[in-house]
C-alpha cells in the first residue's frame, strides 16, 4: 500500500499558489511540486507539512492509503512521464 494526499486539493481557496503552501508546510518549493507531480514520494516531512498548513484538517482528511504497490505506482508514472527513478529513494509504504 502506498500514501496518497489531497493536500493538493485542500490547497485551492486557502493558498495563492504552490510557493506559498511550501513555505508554510516549511518544505522547498521543488519538493511540494515533486510530491504534486508524483516524482518523490509522500515522506515525514511532507505529512508533518501538511498538518502545519491545514491544523483544522485530520489526517484521514489529508491522506489515503491505496492497494497498488509503490513499484507499480511508478512503474505506471514511468510509462506516462518517462522518468527514472531516483536512486536510492524508497516510497513510504504501509503494508
Amino acid at each position: 500500500m502506498i500514501v496518497r494526499t489531497r493536500v493538493f486539493e485542500f490547497c485551492r481557496g486557502k493558498y495563492k499558489n504552490l510557493s506559498e503552501l511550501a513555505s508554510v508546510m516549511e518544505l522547498s518549493v521543488s519538493q511540494v511540486y515533486r510530491v504534486r507531480d508524483g516524482k518523490r514520494p509522500i515522506n515525514q516531512k511532507f505529512i508533518i507539512g501538511a498538518v502545519k498548513a491545514f491544523p483544522d484538517s485530520k489526517l484521514d482528511d489529508l491522506f489515503y492509503l491505496t492497494n497498488q504497490s509503490p513499484e507499480k505506482a511508478f512503474a505506471k508514472k514511468k510509462r506516462r512521464n518517462g522518468h527514472k527513478s531516483p536512486a536510492g529513494k524508497t516510497l513510504l509504504s504501509l503494508t
